[in-house]
Parts: C-alpha cells; structure tokens; sequence
C-alpha cells in the first residue's frame, strides 16, 4: 500500500468543516452557550446606532435634554453588557479550541501509532512532527480564535443587513451593493489562497523534516567535516519555505485592501443618497448618522473576514495535510478464520510460497518456503540486499507478505492480535533504540507481566534468571538514567539492556539482526550468555555476516536475490556466501 503523503490531496470545504466539527461533538453545550451570548452582543450592537439616531432626533435638535440623560444611561447600560458578553464569548471559545486542539493531536497520533513500518519508511519524522504541531495548531487558531470573530461578524453583519434595509430599504439595498462585487472576488480568488497556503504548509513540514535528519546524523556531519553540506541542505529548505510563506502571505492580505475600497465607496453612497433623501424631506439626519453607523457595522465586519478568510483558507490547507493521515487504514489487516496447521511435533513457523514487494513495485523475496523447528537456532546469511531483514520483518509482522502465508504455531500469521504477537515473537536490532528515563523503564518497556513489581520483586526476578550481575555493570543499577538520542551510553551496554529485555519477556522466537555486528568480543560473549537465560523451547533466528556467530547454529539458510534455501553445514554456506558477494 502507498502511505506517502505527499499525494496531492482536497477536500470540499463542506466535507472539512463537517471532519472538525466531529472533534468538537463534545462542546455542542459550550458552542450553544457561546453562539446565544454572541447572539446577545451582536443584538446590543445593533440597537446602539438606532438609539443614538433617535436621541438626536427627539431630544437633542428638540433640546429635550432629560431625554437625553435617560438615554445615556440606557446606552452605558448596554456597553457594560456588552463588555462581559464580549469576555464570556472569549472564554468559552478558547477553552472549546484547547479541547479540540487536544483531541485532534490525539487522533493524528493515535492513528500514526496504528500504521505500519511502510508508512514510516516513505514518510519524513520532520513532516510527521510538524502535522502534528503546527498543522493541528494552525486548525485550533481558527477554531478558538478566528471562528469567534467569524460568527459574531456574521451576526453583526446580518444585524446591520436588517436594520438598513428596515429602516429604508432604497437606501439599504444601494448601501449592500457593493457587497456583491465583494464576494464575486471571494469567490475567484478563495482557490488561490488555498494552494498557496498549502505550499507553505508543505514546505514548513519539509523544513522541519530537514533540520530533524541534519541534526539527527550531526555526528556524521563533524566526522566528515561537512558543515558545509549541512548548511546548504538546510538554506535550500529555508528558501522554498521563504518563497512558499511569502506566496501565501501575499494573497493572504489581498483582501483587506480590496474590501476597504468597496467600504469607502457604500459609505459614499449612503452620504450621497442620504443627503439627497434629506433633502427632499424623506429622511432625517438622526437616521443618517445611525444609517452609516450602519454600514459601518456591516462593512467593518467584512474587513475582519478579509483577514479571517485567509486564516480559514490556511486551516482548510492544514487540514487536508492532517486528514490524509487520518483517512489512512493499515494494510495489515487482522484475519480471522484462519487455517490450522498445528498438530503435534509440527514446526513453530512456517513460510509458505511467500513472496514480498514495497510499494515501488521491486519483488524483493520470490515464493520462499521453510519451516523453522522450536528450540532450534537458525543462521540467516547471504550478501547485503539479498532479503535476510526483510525475511526477519515479515516473521515479526512489520509487513505482510504480498503472495502466500506465515503459520506461527499453526495459526496464520495475521490472525494474532498485536499484543499477542509481542509476547511471542522478540527482536533485537543492530542498533536498539532506548527511550529517556532509566535501566528499569527501557527492560521492563512492553512488559505487563512485571510492570507493577516493586525494586525488590523486580531484583528478585533479575537474579532467577541470571542476569542480576548485567545490570549490576551500570552505574546506578536500575535507577541509572538513559537518555534517548545521546551519548550517555556505549552501543554494547544499550545491547545489554536489549538483551535483557528479550530475555525477561521469554518470547517463543527472538530474531536477532545483525545484533552483535558492531560490539567487541567481550561484550558479545557477555550476550551470549545473556541469550543461554532463554528458555530451551525459545527459537531463535539469527541474521548476520560475521561467521563466528553462525557457527554454532542448528541450521544455515542462504538468502540472495530473494531466495531463501537451506545452506547445509557451515561449510557449505561459508562457499555460498563468498560466491554471493562476488556475484553482488
């Protein structure tokens, strides 16, 4: 299945606003709440200009002047309401934003955690990261801010809508013409300011992804003294990104200009009509003066939504980047009714006329089948690229095969739930990855059966299996502290712990990849013994180049262009091998 996420990928607006608002489904009793108190604020606005009209007409030209104070106080009496409304709406909205920025954080990266190793090998972490930070932000700025002030736009301008055509609706109609014109050019150029924004989304991701694999391999950069490779990897990245947010930015703000011009121009409508109106005796200059408050209370607005459309425009990019992860389902699928092929004395794994291909298209394993006994260790040798990891990945699950079944202990391979699966099958890489925090955390990690042990119940299990004295070698014991990424650590002792950990978990079959290629013999001998705490029933699958480790193994099998078969004695797979590498 392809997982890059690069594909190009839109959504309806209609479709997308519809997806977000299912991750506020929670909030419809807070967005109730908040759309009634924008309902009241919008409703105290409205009526100020009205009032302010009306005074100048019945008290202020008449002199009136008690009216006048009476009607002062009511107008101070709405601004104080209209001061804790515009809070309240304020709060509410934030707390709803936070909320659904959280949820949606949750679901990008629950989903991730669903997929398969074929995602992350044709997907950049620096891109992940940055869909999961700033898209996912980008979507909640909207939400907790712009939408605020896009739905209490919205009722102001309907509000002022209203009112201007009640009060004349020759004078109103005249004064929304311009409008029209306005959102024709929303319209027109709404597309542009989607791709554009999308651009510099992509391109932001790209940033990050660079400066994630440039810091990530800095080691590698000083050793080979070239800085200078980073430096014009990084500025190239920086460049795309500077031209795609300066693109985006342009158009962002090519709505304010363009809505200010058509709010100037109603603006000298209404001055001119009006004054015309007054002065055949049609209209009064109380309405006049409340008639451009008016339409500045409907035009205002419009310039606010010039800016807020581009936000929207922005988030309506950012989603699509987020919803592609979400819209994706792993193609390892769980099967159920599986055959059985488990009977007494039968193998524990059984490959049956496998093939395998990646997403390319390039057929890296070719309808191989072997039985691996249980107890028994097996040697998986043959020249680089031949198909010895990608035959240990398949036995764990980290992909399925493209053609034919793998039996584990009779059932199909596929038909195991997750968990189950762990439990049973056990990998130690080359380089094992540990995470931040202790000796404890990193061998107990994955382990539910002594998760909840106490030091001493836990020393007392390290010392039944014979491993006490390994852990003993660090510093601090269990309590020592690891951190991940860093250099606190020599690749042998992060193999200590790797190797511990296995050994705790007791799978029924632990692959070992290339697990002792890069530590000294000390060490290695140290592993070996670790390996002997394992259970005789354990099998165990070894893949490496360095024949001293194969020596001693049950059974030999030489993979090389994609075929796997039986290597005889060691003899004979030594003369396989170097006629591999020659051939390679």
């Amino acid at each position: 299945m392809d997982y890059n996420l690069n594909i190009k990928h839109e959504t309806s607006t209609r479709t997308a606003l519809k997806k977000m608002l299912h991750f506020m489904k929670e909030e419809k009793r807070n967005l109730y709440i908040a759309f009634m108190v924008m309902a009241l604020n919008s409703g105290i606005a409205m009526l100020t200009p009205y009032l302010i009209g009306y005074t100048i007409d019945h008290y202020i030209q008449t002199k009136l002047y008690r009216g006048l104070v009476i009607f002062s106080g009511i107008l101070l009496g709405l601004f104080i309401i209209s001061a804790v409304t515009d809070y309240l709406q304020t709060k509410i909205m934030g707390s709803i934003g936070q909320r659904m920025l959280y949820s949606l954080r949750n679901a990008v990266f629950y989903k991730i955690q669903s997929l398969p190793i074929a995602f992350f090998n044709q997907n950049k972490a620096g891109d992940l990261i940055s869909r999961i930070n700033n898209d996912t932000d980008r979507v909640n700025q909207f939400f907790s801010q712009s939408l605020l002030q896009f739905v209490d736009s919205i009722f102001t301008m309907t509000g002022a809508a209203i009112f201007l055509l009640v009060i004349h609706a020759d004078l109103g109609a005249a004064a929304l013409l311009p409008a029209v014109f306005i959102l024709v050019f929303v319209k027109l150029i709404s597309p542009l300011v989607k791709k554009r924004n999308a651009a510099s989304l992509k391109s932001t991701g790209g940033l990050s992804a660079e400066i994630q694999e440039s810091l990530g391999n800095f080691k590698t950069i000083v050793a080979f003294n070239r800085r200078d490779y980073f430096r014009k990897k990084f500025n190239s990245a920086n460049v795309i990104n500077y031209k795609a947010a300066v693109g985006a930015g342009l158009v962002n703000t090519i709505f304010v200009p363009v809505f200010t011009l058509f709010s100037n121009i109603a603006q000298l409508i209404v001055l001119a009509f009006g004054i015309y109106l007054i002065s055949i005796g049609n209209f009064t200059i109380g309405l006049l003066i409340s008639f451009i408050a008016y339409v500045q209370y409907f035009y205002q607005p419009l310039r606010q939504l010039a800016t807020l459309w581009a936000s929207f425009q922005t988030a309506m990019a950012a989603w699509d980047r987020i919803s592609i992860i979400l819209n994706l389902e792993s193609d390892l699928s769980q099967k159920t009714g599986s055959s059985n092929f488990q009977i007494p004395g039968a193998p524990l794994l059984i490959f049956k006329k496998v093939s395998f291909k990646y997403p390319d298209g390039k057929e890296v394993l070719h309808g191989i089948s072997f039985n691996l006994e249980q107890g028994k260790t097996y040697a998986f040798v043959g020249p680089t690229g031949g198909g010895k990891t990608t035959t240990a990945s398949l036995i764990s699950r980290l992909h399925d095969p493209t053609e034919g079944e793998v039996f584990l202990n009779g059932k199909d391979l596929r038909s195991y739930q997750p968990e189950e699966l762990s439990k049973k099958i056990g990998f130690i890489l080359q380089e094992p990855f540990l995470f931040n925090g202790t000796v404890r955390d990193n061998i107990l990690y994955g382990n539910e059966a002594y998760r909840l042990f106490d030091e001493n119940q836990l020393n007392l299990v390290l010392k039944d299996e014979g491993v006490e004295s390994l852990v003993g070698r660090f510093e601090n014991g269990l309590d020592t502290k690891i951190i991940s990424g860093g250099d606190s650590m020599s690749l042998g002792e992060k193999q200590l712990i790797a190797f511990v950990r296995a050994v705790l978990r007791k799978p029924d079959l632990l692959i070992l990849d290339e697990a002792t290629a890069n530590i000294d013999t000390i060490t290695e001998k140290l592993l070996e013994e670790i390996l002997e705490k394992l259970p005789r029933s354990t099998t165990k699958v070894i893949i490496a180049h360095r024949l001293n480790t194969i020596e001693n193994a049950d059974e030999i099998f030489f993979v090389n262009s994609g075929k796997v078969t039986a290597a005889g004695d060691f003899d004979h797979a030594l003369k396989l091998l170097l006629e591999g590498k020659r051939e390679s």
